[in-house]
């Protein structure tokens, strides 16, 4: 090799090396079905920077949002059986193994953000047992991520009470709340998040269920023009990891990681207000009729779904009994 090609070999690893390509010891990606501007994009974000900073660059996020991997739906399979290393999911994606996870999807069970906060709060009576349970399907829980209340989309007029909902067509993102759909008189449709947008422009259903932010992140204002504030079921999202890649890191690589977690955790948590806040300040901004229920209309909607309890119970078993136990104690 002559003296020139060797400066250059020497040029081009030391630009390498410079540019931190060399210096990381791991590699986390991690799957995420919104899109990065998303307030769960952003909270990922939050977390890289921690990450990256604290570990010197010895570890590195890499973050694949809109469904670039996996679909929600298929986020535990691929984390728990390795196929990735993370990502972000519904937590009513486990409902399958774990049915009493969804506990956050009885409607109108959380109705403050009181209760929420002590229901999510890291080994509470309710969470608990639920990160407990996820171990048993080959991931580690890292943090929870507040996605806010449920609400409704519609055209042409609000879903206020029951009787809106008779002969409906509505999106669900969970069994759970397809059992609330068609108490109150709808007929539930499973519908990816990544999927919404198309399904309303198309018609596929005539009503959307979501939280306010996926409206702005979404930009669902331009398929919907009315949201209904229901706050029936309380959406959470979870950041898992796969256990065995977890338990192969360090004791320093752990304890950047959790400590960038619960840092995030706080921060999307404490925002939540007034993410949801700015988010139908944009819907309104962008022609979206925001209706509040009436109490009454409320109470209908309550009795009109006491059956969802009823099969939540049967098939939640004794985990579902300490859980309900649990939030009636809150």
């Amino acid at each position: 090799m002559n003296v020139i090609m060797k400066l250059f070999v020497v040029g081009l690893i030391s630009a390498f090396v410079a540019s931190g390509s060399f210096a990381a010891d791991v590699t986390m990606r991690i799957s995420l079905q919104l899109p990065i501007k998303s307030h769960l994009g952003q909270n990922l974000l939050l977390f890289k920077e921690q990450v990256e900073s604290k570990s010197n660059g010895g570890i590195i996020i890499e973050i694949y949002d809109s469904a670039q991997l996996y679909k929600d739906k298929e986020v535990p399979a691929a984390v728990g059986s390795g196929s990735i290393e993370a990502g972000v999911a519904s937590l009513t994606r486990y409902v399958g193994d774990i049915p009493a996870v969804d506990i956050f999807y009885q409607p109108f069970l959380f109705d403050s953000e009181e209760k929420v906060r002590k229901a999510v709060a890291k080994g509470s009576a309710i969470r608990g047992p639920i990160d407990d349970a996820i171990k048993d399907t080959g991931s580690t829980v890292l943090w929870w991520q507040a996605y806010g209340g449920a609400i409704m989309l519609s055209n042409g007029g609000a879903i206020s009470n029951p009787d809106d909902m008779k002969g409906k067509k509505v999106r669900v993102f969970g069994k759970t709340l397809g059992q609330f759909v068609e108490a109150t008189g709808g007929a539930p449709t499973l519908i990816s998040g990544s999927e919404q947008y198309l399904a309303y422009q198309r018609g596929t259903v005539d009503v959307g269920m979501t939280g306010v932010s996926g409206v702005k992140s979404r930009k669902l204002y331009e398929v919907m023009d009315t949201i209904t504030v229901t706050n029936h079921a309380d959406i959470e999202f979870i950041v898992v990891v796969n256990t065995n890649w977890w338990n192969g890191l360090s004791g320093d690589q752990k304890k950047i990681i959790s400590e960038a977690a619960s840092f995030a955790e706080k921060s999307v948590r404490d925002k939540m207000s007034e993410i949801e806040a700015e988010a139908y300040e944009i819907a309104k901004a962008n022609g979206m009729n925001v209706v509040i229920p009436s109490k009454s209309d409320i109470e209908a909607f309550k009795k009109a779904s006491s059956s969802v309890y009823d099969n939540y119970k049967s098939k939640a078993g004794s985990l579902g009994e300490i859980l309900l136990k649990a939030a009636s104690d809150l």
